[in-house]
């Protein structure tokens, strides 16, 4: 791999509903096949079950099988592993993003915007603060499918990251404005944007196309898979991304503001 690149590979898949062990042996199948280098492999939101609002019957622990298997992934195909699932933790639950890394490191980001529509709300505590993640130089900020719609949550202070990364299971009747915002964030931000999602049917005759996408900072599009099982790895290049920021420093002239 050379300096300044960076390499994801995405992961768009059919989530059996509720069965973590046909998910995992899915996932592991595909990781396996990966060809070339292994650096950031991306699963979608609640990749391990759908997106459920059962947490009582499916969450685990920070140590239950779906973490160790996340971390035993990571070891084994020398990678970061990332994607979200349904944690307990002190009695709570969330719908949490893990960045699992072969050292041994575990990041989480615990997704803010609860998907009130479906009653996330009801069932999951929301998370309070973004996580930048770090690879290689590369500074990666997680976010989880409804964070999506709410652009100040994902707003780029002072160059605070160069990829805005969303897992998600978003809906084929609302893929317009999965792809259109996407598009969007890249844009406003002048940074990568990766977003992957799921395809197939869940329990509740949801339908999904995925329409998994990276988006350069111009807004480009760089990849995109509208329905079918997927797994896709994108180079993304520091020089290019820099290139942009310099040659239109829109960055520098955006309002100020602190989250509360």
């Amino acid at each position: 791999m050379a300096a300044g690149q960076l390499y994801i590979t995405l992961i768009q898949p059919d989530i059996v509903w509720e069965d973590k062990a046909a998910n995992l042996e899915q996932y592991e199948a595909t990781i396996a096949g990966i060809t070339g280098p292994k650096q950031v492999v991306v699963l979608p939101e609640m990749f391990s079950t759908g997106f459920s609002m059962a947490p009582k019957r499916l969450a685990e622990p920070m140590d239950g099988e779906s973490v160790r298997w996340m971390a035993d992934m990571a070891v084994k195909y020398r990678c970061i592993l990332t994607g979200s699932l349904i944690i307990e933790e002190e009695g709570k639950y969330y719908n949490r993003m893990l960045w699992v890394q072969p050292d041994g490191l575990i990041g989480v980001y615990d997704k803010r915007h609860l998907f009130a529509y479906a009653g996330e709300d009801q069932h999951y505590t929301r998370g309070e603060r973004r996580t930048i993640a770090r690879v290689n130089g590369w500074r990666i900020n997680l976010q989880v499918c409804y964070d999506l719609r709410f652009p100040v949550w994902a707003r780029n202070l002072e160059e605070e990251y160069d990829v805005l990364l969303y897992v998600a299971n978003w809906p084929e009747q609302r893929s317009l404005a999965w792809k259109t915002l996407l598009q969007a964030r890249a844009i406003e931000n002048q940074c990568y944007v990766v977003g992957v999602n799921r395809v197939g049917t869940d329990a509740k005759n949801n339908n999904y196309s995925g329409d998994s996408s990276v988006f350069g900072p111009l807004g480009e599009t760089i990849w995109q898979q509208t329905n079918g099982v997927a797994c896709h790895t994108v180079v993304l290049e520091k020089e290019a991304l820099e290139k942009v920021r310099t040659n239109l420093p829109f960055l520098n002239d955006a309002d100020k503001f602190m989250l509360l």
